[in-house]
């Protein structure tokens, strides 16, 4: 993540509004964190803005609703980012109700019109396509979201957006290219800004910065009606949801761990890697010319000494 060395209108505070001093300690405190993380989410996706040049002059966004804290939070802050940025720009919130048996289809149109935004509803039953084609006890995410998509598109076409916004933050990043690299033999994640596949649709991801554990301490200070997935985030044994453990875990035992994983895949060096597509080997040869990112073959790497426990002696072994 690289600092913005000038001025940028994006990542400006909203200015504090008057009203009445919470008159406890813990209430101030409770308050002034609060106003600590609506900074950084703001931060966060406005340099995501920036830096992938996500949102752009007459803009309509479609924000795509599932119900969940990511995507509640996605439009809670584009709506507070709406208000100073700029450029002027345009959101519609979409939800596409899949008729899942029990879904409270009355929640998020409740919410949204209180909220004073526009939004459009899409009703298809794609959970019984699912249902038949999927066999009992197998993932249905797959499928789901290979029609999800399709209608979205469709519907981004219906209301005339131009940009599609996904609510997926840092961690949804790394565990793409984690089940990628065990599943798939690939190096892959996900995106922040793509083009459709037919070449309609551009899809920008604003919470590409931000880490999970901030989106859930947003939705649980705001209280955003939560609406629960019962196709694919809640079945057990998913693989997601393993790698999704595993770099919690890694996060309590290495801090610091997660966030180098990330700037790794914005500091990607295509010649010391193995894909011939992108580098190539096979013609490489000595030209007696010297060149300054050259590799230095037989120079040892060198790491950062990792954090050690009180009373812990770290023996470097050469």
């Amino acid at each position: 993540m690289n600092a913005t060395t000038e001025h940028n209108p994006w990542l400006d505070e909203a200015p504090v509004a008057d009203g009445a001093a919470a008159t406890k300690a813990a209430g101030i405190k409770i308050e002034r964190e609060q106003h600590k993380l609506e900074k950084r989410l703001c931060r966060e996706v406005g340099r995501a803005i920036t830096d992938f040049n996500m949102i752009e002059e007459g803009d309509k966004i479609m924000v795509c609703m599932s119900g969940g804290k990511d995507s509640y939070t996605m439009l809670d802050i584009l709506l507070k980012m709406q208000r100073r940025a700029p450029v002027k720009f345009e959101l519609v919130a979409v939800n596409l109700d899949q008729k899942q048996p029990g879904f409270p289809d009355h929640i998020l149109p409740e919410y949204l019109k209180g909220l004073g935004v526009p939004f459009h509803i899409e009703t298809q039953d794609t959970y019984s396509v699912v249902k038949r084609v999927i066999p009992e006890g197998k993932t249905t995410c797959g499928l789901c979201s290979r029609l999800r998509r399709a209608i979205l598109y469709k519907v981004a076409d219906q209301l005339g957006c131009t940009k599609i916004a996904l609510g997926h933050h840092r961690d949804d990043i790394l565990q793409t290219l984690l089940l990628n690299m065990f599943y798939g033999g690939r190096i892959k994640g996900m995106p922040p800004k793509l083009v459709s596949d037919d070449g309609k649709h551009v899809v920008i991801r604003p919470l590409a910065y931000v880490p999970e554990k901030d989106t859930e301490r947003w939705a649980k200070s705001q209280n955003f009606p939560i609406i629960p997935c019962n196709l694919c985030g809640s079945q057990d044994g998913l693989q997601r949801v393993a790698v999704g453990e595993m770099l919690r875990e890694w996060e309590k035992k290495h801090p610091g761990r997660i966030e180098n994983m990330f700037r790794a895949m914005q500091n990607v060096v295509t010649t010391h890697m193995l894909d011939p597509k992108l580098h190539d080997f096979k013609n490489a040869k000595a030209t007696g010319i010297a060149t300054p990112d050259g590799d230095m073959a037989f120079d040892h790497e060198e790491f950062p000494v990792a954090a050690t426990l009180p009373g812990v002696q770290v023996i470097q072994l050469s």
